[in-house]
């Protein structure tokens, strides 16, 4: 323990050494420029022109029309039937039985919460109910903030999105010399530094590797193409992010992120790593699923070790003002150009149309900064998932109806991710499908009438719409 906490305080002093000497260079480094592109989507299912890709978008760097005001947006109504009552009795439904032990939703549009509640408990074996403020941890949702706090940096002149990585981190090798001095932050930010392997390391630090450790192995991991020139899903190559962070700001990740995203926003429920969710004043323990049903845990400490990767913890609440932000309603905090450069495309991410309901839905997908977009069904969705042990989550936006959607729980199941798909399908409009797995409940919202509130709906575990459809426009 001794050895251990010796060498934390060595790798703290060395990094708050490197500040006075990097922090000269960071300066002059803040023009923006554009990011480097690849291939088009796959050639036999093209995306619409109206959906931007990696391939149809020029550059991320210069503010796409539809979000350069929110005043010159043409945001189409919600679909006639997309009622929000119909959506938090599924969500209810999902925990009836204890099918998943917690679940957490929360839905925005126009800026407005229409809901953020709680659903099921904290715990099976010490059960409280969750409401809006019971923390859950976000998993990769995580990324969307480390590339948000990157791009306030980048509007602040402290970097650049084509600042190379190696400029703040003088450990960082790749097994190529010439690649090590080519990534930069959009290429971490896009899991685009050239990689080979998917999730290069994750092993190691599921079986307890320190973050540094580990990513010093990136010097030995096979490369498959330059920097900016392919896309492969990285965990600790991703959190390299936060060690820029800290040479160009001088401010540890975790406290940047509090104080740039976190307060700013009244995301007063948030909080970064182990510590923070065990902190909570309500929180939900992670469960797996044994023989005789669900099992709470403890939550694992790993990739708690990868805090831009995954160290975000969050709320109903706290979601819900993420997504008026990331819809462009918090411009103080986060101007529309900043979030049209978050979204625009990079790389293109083909695997990611091959199950499930974005086999039948997603007819282009592309990876931007810290966020996934698709193609569903010719609406453009700015889209992540979230995965770690005992914890599951989704987030969506869709820009063009000016829509937010987060769904957290609190065990491995994938049964509350059909949710998702069902309630685009209502704002949009398209002919529904029974994407959750449970033909009850999908029959059970197909017979809401649009202006129906279920009596059976609980509506003292947090924010909901009294009035079950949101109102065209």
């Amino acid at each position: 323990m001794k050895d251990k906490a010796s060498r934390r305080r060595l790798r703290s002093t060395f990094r708050i050494g490197l500040v006075g000497l990097l922090l000269p260079l960071t300066l002059s480094s803040t023009a923006q420029t554009p990011l480097r592109w690849t291939s088009p989507a796959r050639a036999d299912a093209p995306a619409p022109t109206t959906v931007p890709t990696a391939a149809h978008y020029g550059s991320p760097t210069q503010p796409r029309p539809y979000l350069a005001s929110l005043s010159d947006q043409k945001v189409q109504p919600l679909a006639v039937g997309f009622d929000v009552a119909a959506f938090e009795t599924m969500a209810e439904h999902l925990t009836v039985g204890q099918r998943v032990p917690g679940l957490a939703m929360a839905i925005v549009h126009n800026g407005r919460v229409l809901s953020a509640r709680g659903y099921g408990v904290t715990d099976v074996a010490a059960p409280q109910p969750v409401d809006a403020h019971t923390v859950f941890r976000l998993a990769s949702l995580s990324k969307a903030f480390a590339s948000t706090l990157t791009g306030l940096m980048v509007q602040d002149g402290s970097l650049r999105w084509d600042s190379k990585v190696s400029q703040y981190v003088p450990g960082f090798q790749l097994s190529d010399a010439n690649a090590t001095s080519h990534v930069t932050v959009a290429d971490v930010l896009s899991h685009s530094v050239g990689l080979q392997a998917h999730n290069a390391f994750d092993r190691d630090i599921e079986a307890n590797g320190e973050y540094y450790d580990v990513a010093r192995k990136l010097a030995y991991a096979p490369l498959k193409c330059a920097p900016g020139d392919c896309y492969a899903y990285q965990n600790v190559a991703f959190s390299l992010i936060g060690d820029v962070v800290f040479a160009a700001s001088g401010t540890f990740y975790d406290q940047a992120v509090d104080r740039r995203i976190f307060k700013p926003l009244g995301m007063n429920d948030a909080s970064m790593g182990l510590a923070g969710i065990q902190a909570s004043t309500r929180w939900a323990r992670p469960h797996v699923r044994s023989r005789n049903g669900w099992v709470s845990s403890t939550p694992k400490p790993t990739y708690y070790r990868l805090p831009p990767a995954a160290g975000v913890n969050a709320s109903a609440s706290d979601l819900a003002q993420w997504l008026i932000a990331q819809t462009g309603h918090r411009p103080d905090v986060l101007p529309a150009p900043l979030l049209a450069t978050l979204h625009a495309p990079v790389v293109t991410t083909p695997g990611e149309m091959r199950g499930g309901w974005r086999r039948e839905r997603v007819h282009s997908a592309s990876y931007a900064l810290g966020w996934r977009v698709f193609d569903y069904a010719g609406h453009e969705v700015v889209f992540h998932a979230g995965a770690v042990q005992g914890y599951r989550g989704l987030v969506a936006l869709v820009p063009g109806q000016d829509l937010g959607i987060a769904l957290v729980w609190n065990s491995d199941s994938s049964l509350p991710s059909g949710l998702l798909p069902t309630i685009l399908d209502r704002a949009m409009g398209l002919p529904g499908q029974p994407w959750v797995e449970t033909p009850a409940d999908y029959d059970l919202m197909l017979a809401e009438s649009p202006g129906a509130s279920p009596a059976d709906a609980p509506k003292d575990s947090g924010t909901s719409s009294q009035r079950g459809t949101a109102s065209p426009r």
